[in-house]
C-alpha cells in the first residue's frame, strides 16, 4: 500500500505530465547540463548530465536516436556521452514516474562545419565612365546553413548582409550570395570582401569569419599620357633610337607600331630602331576591347658628322636632385649654340660650350636637346639620354586578409611597392628567411612613379610557422646608375601556420632512479603544434601528476596525449624505475639439516642485486645442503649500481634424533642389577621414551636429556625387549635392547613364550598405527621394523611408557 505522502506525490506528478510524457517547461523536474551542445562536427564526444528534482521515481534513462540506455533507479543524476559524428542526432532524458507515465526533456545538439569561401567576379557592362560587375560569393560545405550570415564589404564599409532561411537541413550544403556594383573611373581600384560567419545568436558561440577579397576597377578605352597625338624626334644618322608611346587604359592596352607603312610587330610602349638612316614616320596604336588611340611620331635623322658633343651623353639622376650636361663643339664655322628645354634652357650663346643645368630636377621625362647653328644656316641637334628614378615610398608584405595559415594549404602573400619609377627598372626579390624564393621584373615602360605589386604563392608547411617573409624592391639603373643599386626592404612578415600537434625527440625507453619526480625533463620529449598544444600524461589509464615522485611500483608504459584545435596525437615511453637494494627478512631462521639450499633471505632491488654471504667476517659460498654445524650468525650484503644494503640473521639447523649406540643384546645373570641408558643427539633436544615390560623391580629415571631404566636383582620376568624412542619436531628414532636373563630358571614354559610372542605382535601393530597417525599430524617419518631374535626367551606381558605400566 502507498503511503498518503507517496500518493499525493504521484498525483502531483500526474498533474504536471500529460499522456505524451511531456512536462510543461515551468514544471519539468529534469535539468540538463549543459542545456545545449554546439560543437564542430567530428570532434571529441561530449558528456551531458541529466538531474531530476524528484527524490522518488521509477528510473531515469536517455534515448539517443532509436537507442535507449539502461534505466537507472534510485539515483537523481545520470550521464550520457554524445557523439559529434551524427548530423541529425536526437537526445532525450526521461524519468519514469510510474509504470505508465514519464517526463522527458530534449537536448538541443547543433553540430556545425565552418565553410570555405570562393569569390568570383564577372564583368557585366561598361556604360560611359562606369563599369558594372556581378560579384558572386560561394559558401562551400557549411552546416547548419540557417546560422550563416554573409556580409559584403566595399573597402572597409559593410554594404550588404544576407542570411538563409533553410531551418530543416542540418547537413553541409553550398550556398551563393550575389552582389551587383557599379565602379566609376574616379574610384580607381576598389576592394570587395565577402565574409561568411556562423553566428549562433546571443549567448552562444560566434565563430571566426571566413572571407575572400577581390579588387575591381572601372574599364575605359586607351588614352595617351601626353596631350599631343604627334611628336617630332631628332636623331643622328647611324645611331640607335628608342621611340616612346605611353597610354593608359583598363584593361591595359596592347600596342602596335607601324613605321612607313611597315608593321614592326612590337607590343611594347617603346620601339627600338637600331642605326637609323633617313627620316621616318611611325604610328603607335594602343588598343583594348573598348577602343584605341594612335600617336604619330616624326623621326628626323640628321647626317653624321654632328659637331656637338654631350658630356655626359647618358645620365641617371634621382628625382629632385641637381643635374647638369655640357654641350660642346669643335668646329669654327658656328654662328651660335644653345639648349632648348621646357626648363633650364639657355637661349642662343657663343661656342664652344653651353651647359644645361637644373638645380632640382622635378620632371620625369625631361627632353632637352642641344643645338648648333652653322654659318651656312644649317642646324644640328643632339639629345642626351636621361633616366629619372625614385626609390619607393614604402615596401610592405601583406597576407591579403587570410590571417593564420593551415598546414598543407596554399596561400598568397603580396608585396606592395609604393610610388617607384621607372618601374621597368624595378626588380622585386622575395626572401623566406634568408633564402631567395622568387625574383620578379616588370615590363611597364611608364616613366612616372607607379605602385607595383608582386605575389608569392606558398604551400604551407609546419616549418614555416614563425618563419619571416620579406620582399626587397631594387632599381637596376645600368652602368650609368649608382654604384650600388638603390633598394628598399619591407618589414618582415611572420607566418603563423596552424598544424596538428605531435611529440618529438621521445625515447622508446627511459631508466630513472626511485623518487625522481616525473617531468618532461627526464624524458627529453618536446611537444610541437600550433596553437601550442596541451600535453597530458597517462599511466595505466589515469592522468599523471607532472611532479609525482616515481616509486618502484611505477615502472611501465606512459602515454602522452598532445592536443590542439587542429587535432591530437599520442606517443608512449616505457619507464623503468630502478632502486637500491633492501632486505625485508626475519632475523632468525630454522632450517632442516640436509635440506637443499633455499632462498632464505632474498634482497629486492633493480637492477637485481648481487648477494654475498659472510660468516665470522669471512665471505663464504652458500652451501648447497645445510649441515648440523652450519648454525650461527650470518651477515648478508646486497649490492647494485644504486647502493648497498646489509642484513644480519641467525640460522638454526634442525635435525632428527641420532643415537650414539645402535641396537644391542645384553645378557645378565639372574639376580644382577641392570642399568639401561638412552640419549640422542638432536636439535631441538629429543623427548626420550622407554617402552618395556613393567616389573616391580624396574624403575626409570631422567638426568638431563638421558633416561635410564634400572632393574634391581633381575629375574626372568625382566627379560625381553627394551625400546628407546627419541623424538623431536624434525623426526623420531628407535633403539632396541634385548635383555636376556641366565641362571637357575633358564627354561621358560611354552605357554609363556606363546603369550609373549602374541603380545609382541600386538605391540608392533600398535606402533605402526601410531606412526601413521604421527605422520599425518607432524610430518613425514620413516619407520624401521625391528628384527626380533630369541623370542622364546623373552616373556612380554606389559609395556612401560613414560614410567607408567600399560597392559596389552
Amino acid at each position: 500500500m502507498l503511503s498518503v505522502r507517496m500518493l499525493s506525490f504521484f498525483i502531483l506528478i500526474f498533474s504536471l505530465c500529460d499522456a505524451d510524457s511531456i512536462c510543461p517547461p515551468e514544471h519539468n523536474p529534469l535539468t540538463l547540463s549543459p542545456p545545449e551542445i554546439i560543437e564542430e562536427y567530428g570532434g571529441n564526444p561530449v558528456t551531458v548530465n541529466c538531474t531530476t528534482a524528484l527524490a522518488e521515481h521509477k528510473g531515469m534513462y536517455f534515448t539517443v536516436g532509436n537507442e535507449t540506455s539502461r534505466i537507472i533507479e534510485k539515483q537523481m543524476s545520470i550521464s550520457q556521452s554524445v557523439s559529434l559524428s551524427d548530423w541529425n542526432v536526437t537526445i532525450k532524458c526521461k524519468v519514469k514516474l510510474n509504470e505508465f507515465n514519464e517526463c522527458s526533456k530534449d537536448l538541443q545538439v547543433i553540430t556545425f562545419k565552418n565553410p570555405e569561401v570562393v569569390h568570383s567576379v564577372q564583368l557585366v557592362n561598361v556604360i560611359g565612365e562606369e563599369t558594372q560587375y556581378r560579384l558572386q560569393c560561394d559558401i562551400i560545405n557549411v552546416a547548419p546553413v540557417q546560422y550563416v550570415t554573409v556580409s559584403w564589404y566595399k573597402n572597409s564599409e559593410k554594404i550588404q548582409t544576407e542570411s538563409f532561411n533553410d531551418t530543416t537541413t542540418k547537413t553541409p550544403v553550398n550556398e551563393s550570395s550575389i552582389l551587383r556594383v557599379n565602379i566609376s573611373r574616379e574610384e580607381n581600384v576598389v576592394k570587395f570582401r565577402c565574409e561568411a560567419q556562423l553566428d549562433f545568436r546571443p549567448h552562444r558561440p560566434k565563430l571566426p569569419a571566413i572571407s575572400k577579397t577581390h579588387r575591381v576597377s572601372a574599364h575605359y578605352a586607351p588614352e595617351l599620357k601626353t596631350q599631343n597625338s604627334a611628336d617630332d624626334t631628332y636623331a643622328l644618322e647611324g645611331t640607335d633610337i628608342i621611340l616612346s608611346c605611353e597610354a593608359v587604359g583598363n584593361p591595359l592596352p596592347v600596342y602596335n607600331w607601324i613605321c612607313d607603312g611597315k608593321n614592326m610587330l612590337e607590343n611594347t610602349t617603346s620601339l627600338s630602331l637600331p642605326r637609323v638612316h633617313g627620316n621616318k614616320t611611325c604610328a603607335c596604336t594602343a588598343t583594348n576591347y573598348l577602343g584605341n588611340i594612335t600617336k604619330t611620331i616624326h623621326l628626323h635623322v640628321e647626317p653624321r658628322g654632328c659637331p656637338l658633343t654631350l658630356t655626359p651623353s647618358e645620365t641617371v639622376v634621382k628625382f629632385g636632385d641637381p643635374v647638369s650636361i655640357n654641350c660642346s663643339t669643335s668646329v669654327t664655322d658656328v654662328e651660335g649654340m644653345g639648349w632648348e628645354a621646357p626648363f633650364g634652357g639657355t637661349g642662343f650663346e657663343r661656342p664652344p660650350v653651353v651647359t644645361w643645368r637644373v638645380e632640382k630636377l622635378e620632371e620625369w621625362t625631361p627632353s632637352p636637346f642641344c643645338y648648333v647653328t652653322l654659318v651656312n644656316g644649317s642646324q644640328r641637334t643632339v639629345s642626351p639620354v636621361i633616366t629619372v628614378y625614385k626609390t619607393p615610398d614604402s615596401v610592405s608584405v601583406s597576407d591579403m586578409g587570410h590571417g593564420s595559415m593551415v598546414e598543407g594549404r596554399e596561400y598568397d602573400l603580396k608585396c606592395d611597392v609604393i610610388n617607384v619609377a621607372p618601374v621597368q627598372n624595378l626588380t622585386v626579390t622575395w626572401y623566406r628567411g634568408n633564402e631567395t624564393v622568387l625574383t620578379q621584373m616588370f615590363n611597364d615602360s611608364t616613366m612616372t612613379p607607379v605602385n607595383a605589386s608582386s605575389t608569392l604563392r606558398i604551400s604551407t608547411q609546419r616549418d614555416y610557422n614563425g618563419l619571416t617573409f620579406r620582399c626587397e624592391a631594387e632599381l637596376h639603373l645600368g652602368p650609368k646608375g649608382p654604384k650600388f643599386p638603390p633598394n628598399v626592404t619591407s618589414p618582415p612578415y611572420t607566418a603563423v601556420v596552424l598544424y596538428k600537434p605531435f611529440m618529438e625527440s621521445c625515447p622508446d625507453h627511459v631508466t630513472v632512479v626511485e623518487n625522481a619526480a616525473f617531468s618532461k625533463s627526464i624524458l627529453s620529449c618536446q611537444a610541437d603544434g600550433n596553437p601550442p598544444p596541451t600535453v597530458q600524461w597517462f599511466y595505466e589509464g589515469k592522468i599523471l601528476n607532472s611532479f609525482k615522485p616515481l616509486t618502484r611500483t611505477d615502472s611501465g608504459k606512459y602515454t602522452a596525449i598532445v592536443e590542439n584545435s587542429r587535432g591530437r596525437s599520442n606517443t608512449s615511453v616505457h619507464i623503468t624505475v630502478e632502486y637500491s637494494p633492501s632486505f625485508t627478512c626475519k632475523e632468525h631462521y630454522e632450517i632442516t639439516v640436509n635440506d637443499k639450499h633455499q632462498s632464505i633471505c632474498e634482497p629486492v632491488g633493480l637492477p637485481t642485486p648481487t648477494l654475498t654471504w659472510l660468516k665470522d667476517g669471512k665471505q663464504m659460498v652458500s652451501p648447497q645442503r645445510w649441515k648440523k654445524n652450519d648454525s650461527g650468525k650470518y651477515l648478508l650484503k646486497a649490492h647494485n649500481t644504486h647502493g648497498t644494503a646489509e642484513h644480519t640473521l641467525y640460522l638454526e639447523i634442525l635435525y632428527a634424533p641420532e643415537f650414539k649406540e645402535g641396537n644391542e643384546s645384553k645378557e645378565v645373570l639372574q639376580g644382577e642389577n641392570v642399568t639401561l641408558s638412552c640419549s640422542a643427539d638432536s636439535n631441538p633436544p629429543s623427548n626420550i621414551t622407554w617402552i618395556y615390560t613393567a616389573a616391580v623391580n624396574s624403575n626409570m629415571t631422567t638426568e638431563g636429556h638421558q633416561k635410564t631404566v634400572t632393574i634391581t636383582r633381575a629375574t626372568s620376568t625382566n627379560a625381553g625387549y627394551y625400546i628407546c624412542v627419541a623424538e623431536n619436531k624434525v623426526g623420531r628414532n628407535t633403539r632396541f635392547i634385548t635383555l636376556m636373563i641366565t641362571g637357575k630358571s633358564s627354561q621358560i614354559p611354552f605357554p609363556i613364550i606363546w603369550v609373549s610372542l602374541t603380545l609382541l605382535i600386538i605391540i608392533l601393530i600398535l606402533l605402526v598405527v601410531c606412526c601413521r597417525i604421527c605422520q599425518k599430524k607432524r610430518g613425514h617419518y620413516s619407520f624401521f621394523p625391528v628384527k626380533v631374535s630369541n623370542v622364546s626367551n623373552i616373556p612380554l606381558t606389559s609395556v612401560q611408557a613414560n614410567g607408567k605400566a600399560k597392559d596389552f
